[in-house]
């Protein structure tokens, strides 16, 4: 089977290396154009390109989907799949109208939950206990397509962002496979999603990252580690500073101080009151600084307890 391949960053590349490694015959690779990083503003190319090259799979970054110059390239790859996984961009219909098979996607969550940009951080911050892979069969509009399988997996208590996106890249890879192999044996099966369960995970903004103290302390620690170890939640200490949280647990300690005061520094934490219960901070990233430990933090003299943290700098 002829198979086109669209995605972008490190979730993407768990199913292109699956599919490479399975022996699929990948005829393309559609992928964002690079893009400047870090402080020297470097163009860097997405993992996937990387990785397609270094295969000596066709790598192509087109502006955009629309219009006849894409048109012409999708005739001549010909594909009679693609597979999409954190593309990007919404695809248009007559990309999705071309391959016999089918677009199919893999996303990062139990649809119809989560629809949208940033399903596994969502599903951390909220606090939920379980996640998965979805392969949907695509259409017009956001996730909306028929589910074609579903894996779950459990989000441990002290998960974070980054072990929830590489167990469920893995996942995510397994179940496309399970899906091309369901297709090329007729077998797959569509099932309509319910639209009146859907929910919406947006895309993360900085105002997803101000920590308020006054949520109760599981709410905080499931925010610290749904944000880690990128963009980070933050407050700010009495200087003005800000401070990025890296790692958290919640703490075994009664607090009855205001929200964000500092009740403790003791064992190398930042012990925090929130509005019901506290939590505390185990690994930071100062205002201008590298990540360090807590410990470090404290031991440079940077906060004292009775400090109130702040969602701003005033």
């Amino acid at each position: 089977m002829r198979i086109l391949f669209m995605g972008t960053p490190d979730f993407a590349l768990f199913s292109l290396r699956a599919l490479v490694e399975a022996g699929e015959t990948i005829v393309g690779v559609i992928t964002q154009p690079d893009k400047p990083k870090g402080r020297g503003y470097t163009l860097t190319p997405p993992p996937v390109k990387v990785y397609a090259e270094e295969q000596g799979i066709p790598v192509l970054q087109p502006n955009t989907l629309r219009g006849e110059e894409f048109a012409a390239t999708l005739a001549s790859l010909d594909p009679e799949l693609i597979a999409v996984v954190a593309y990007g961009k919404i695809l248009p219909t007559n990309v999705l109208d071309y391959p016999k098979h089918g677009c199919i996607n893999v996303h990062g969550s139990i649809l119809p939950e989560y629809r949208g940009a940033a399903p596994m951080q969502r599903a951390i911050i909220d606090g939920k206990r379980e996640t998965g892979i979805t392969t949907q069969m695509m259409a017009d509009g956001i996730d909306t397509g028929d589910i074609l399988m579903i894996e779950k997996i459990e989000i441990a208590a002290n998960d974070n962002f980054e072990t929830v996106h590489d167990k469920l890249g893995a996942l995510g890879a397994s179940v496309l496979l399970r899906t091309i192999d369901a297709v090329r044996g007729g077998t797959l099966t569509r099932t309509k999603q319910d639209d009146s369960l859907a929910s919406y995970a947006s895309k993360i903004e900085k105002e997803d990252c101000v920590i308020d103290f006054a949520k109760p302390a599981s709410a905080v620690h499931d925010q610290i580690r749904g944000l880690s170890p990128i963009p980070l939640a933050f407050t700010h200490t009495p200087d003005g500073k800000m401070l990025k949280i890296v790692a958290s647990e919640i703490a075994d300690i009664e607090a009855s101080a205001c929200p964000g005061t500092v009740l403790s520094l003791a064992n190398g934490k930042i012990t925090v009151a929130c509005g019901t219960g506290a939590v505390s901070f185990l690994s930071v990233l100062p205002e201008g600084k590298k990540r360090m430990n807590a410990a470090d933090f404290i031991n440079g003299r940077k906060i004292s307890v009775g400090d109130l943290l702040a969602s701003d700098a005033n």
